[in-house]
Formats: C-alpha cells, sequence, structure tokens
C-alpha cells in the first residue's frame, strides 16, 4: 500500500487571465509547503504545485497520473488553498444554481471537474481531499439528489453547524476572505462562460455513481460561508495543524479530527465534513494520514 499526495497552494493568480485581478494572498504557499511536510513524515510520495505551477492543465494532468498510479488500498490525499470561487451551474445538479471551484493560476476548475478526476480512480482507493478555499463545502462534487441523505449523514455524525460545542472563536483581525470577488467573478464567468459550459458539459456525464473510489472531503469552510486566509496558515489550515498536533493527535478518526478542528473555529467559518463514492467506515474510522488500509501495519507518523 503506497500514499500520494498533491499539495497545491496559490498566494497569486494570473491577472491577464482575471481581467487584472492578481489575487493576492499570504498563507497558501506556506498551507502547501505545511501540508507537503506532514505529508512526507507520514509516508507519502508527495508532489506540488504553487502559484504560476498551479494551472489548470497541470492540476488536472498531475490529479490524472496519480489516479492511474493508485491501486486498491493506496491513499491519495490531494490539499488545495487558494481561492475560492463560483460559476453558473448548467447541468441543474446544483440546488442553489452554482458550481463551486478552485481558482487556478490560468482559469478556475469546476467541481464538476474534480468530480469527473475522482471518477477515474479504482474502487479500493481512499481518496482525502482538504480544500482551504471559499465555498469549499461540497467541492468534490454531489448530487442535488443525494443533498438530502449528506445531510442527514452530517447530521448523523453530529457535524452540522448546530452541533457545534465550545465558545465561539473570533476571526482574527482583519481577516481576509479566500474568495473571488464579486465583480471579477461575474466578469470571469462571463467571459469564460462557453469554457465553463464546456467543461461542465463533458463532465456532466459522470455520475456519482461513477465513483467507485471512497472519496472523503474535509473543507475549511461552507458552500456559503469564506475560508481566511493569514500570515502565515489559513484558518483552517492553521487549526488543523494543531490538532494533528505533528502527529500527536489520538482523538479518533476523520470525523472526531473533523470535530476537533470545527470546535476551534469561529462560527463564521466552520469546516465541513463531506463523503462521495464508495462507503468505507473503516477508512473514516482511520487515524487520518494512514496509509495502511484497515487491518495493516503502517501508522502515520
Amino acid at each position: 500500500m503506497t500514499g500520494y499526495s498533491l499539495h497545491i497552494g496559490l498566494n497569486r493568480v494570473d491577472p491577464g487571465a482575471y481581467g487584472g485581478w492578481d489575487g493576492k494572498l499570504s498563507g497558501c504557499v506556506n498551507d502547501a509547503n505545511s501540508m507537503l511536510r506532514l505529508a512526507t513524515a507520514a509516508g507519502f510520495e508527495p508532489t506540488q504545485l504553487l502559484d504560476a505551477a498551479a494551472t489548470s492543465e497541470a492540476v488536472i494532468t498531475a490529479m490524472g497520473a496519480l489516479a492511474r498510479k493508485a491501486k486498491a488500498g493506496d491513499l491519495v490525499l490531494f490539499t488545495y488553498s487558494g481561492h475560492g470561487g463560483q460559476v453558473a451551474d448548467i447541468d441543474g445538479d446544483e440546488p442553489d444554481g452554482k458550481d463551486e471551484t478552485w481558482v487556478l493560476f490560468d482559469r478556475q476548475v469546476v467541481d464538476d471537474e474534480l468530480r469527473s478526476m475522482y471518477a477515474q480512480f479504482q474502487e479500493g482507493v481512499r481518496v482525502l481531499v482538504l480544500s482551504d478555499s471559499c465555498h469549499s463545502g461540497s467541492v468534490v462534487r454531489n448530487d442535488a439528489r443525494d443533498a438530502e441523505l449528506q445531510q442527514g449523514r452530517e447530521t448523523e455524525l453530529g457535524v452540522e453547524r448546530g452541533a457545534r460545542t465550545g465558545p465561539p472563536v473570533p476571526l482574527p483581525p482583519a481577516a481576509v476572505a479566500r474568495v473571488m470577488p464579486r465583480g471579477v467573478a461575474e466578469k470571469d464567468d462571463k467571459a469564460r462562460r462557453s469554457t465553463y459550459e464546456y467543461v461542465q458539459s463533458l463532465a456532466g456525464s459522470t455520475t456519482d455513481a461513477d465513483v467507485a473510489a471512497s472519496v472523503l472531503l474535509i473543507s475549511g469552510c461552507q458552500d456559503k460561508q469564506y475560508s481566511y486566509d493569514g500570515p502565515v496558515n489559513g484558518e483552517f489550515t492553521g487549526t488543523l495543524l494543531r490538532v494533528w498536533d505533528e502527529g500527536a493527535y489520538a482523538g479518533g478518526g476523520y470525523a472526531a479530527f473533523h470535530e476537533a478542528i470545527r470546535s476551534q473555529m469561529s462560527e463564521n467559518q466552520q469546516p465541513n465534513y463531506f463523503l462521495l463514492g464508495t462507503k468505507d467506515e473503516a477508512f473514516e474510522q482511520q487515524k487520518p494520514f494512514t496509509i495502511a488500509a484497515a487491518g495493516g501495519t503502517t501508522s502515520a507518523a
């Protein structure tokens, strides 16, 4: 069993691709570097794409390469830190009429595209996605028809916002949201409408039922919330690293890990827990970042 990881971080985007907007942030490259160090310590074979290297083609190519490489029993970790966005949904699979995106160096990658990438992984592969970006609650994609089932699953796990325990944790002063400004987003959606319609139509033939791998997302916030940047790390990634405590975390599986992170964050930024593909309770119950499948001997650092 092998662990593979891809770490994406963008403190800036190409102004020429976004109407003069450079998307300046402070903590995203640090996030990618921090997560690469975590993955390396846990035994993953890591790769990284930062700033100008994190183009849509490079990210999709890297994800596809891992899909071809990973075999049943392997664990694949994707981490993304950067701006999140939304574009108009054309296939009617989003209850709010918006598709969530990762804002890459040259264009936005739509959640439908990400779902089609996850569908390339074979059954038995575990895929963990950590997305520290705005509107990232379901950026791995899930069909609208499954929304109520997913909400019920979240309630069962006690991870809906109403289950938050402990006193509110305030956001730091002058916190900067990792979100594309509305005016920039509207112009980009209009300028690239044909591109986004094309990629959505290509990915639209891929349904949730086509995802054979077990995909687990812990995101920086809910779909309608913002993820906040910081001078060192983003709020979500920084909290995750504190909870992980260089591998000393001993609080349980992924749902418990999510809850431990969530309980230390502001009510204005509540990380989401989201499942896609083949249900794998053993995966969910493992200590986070454990490469060996349940019953194996290799543990996370």
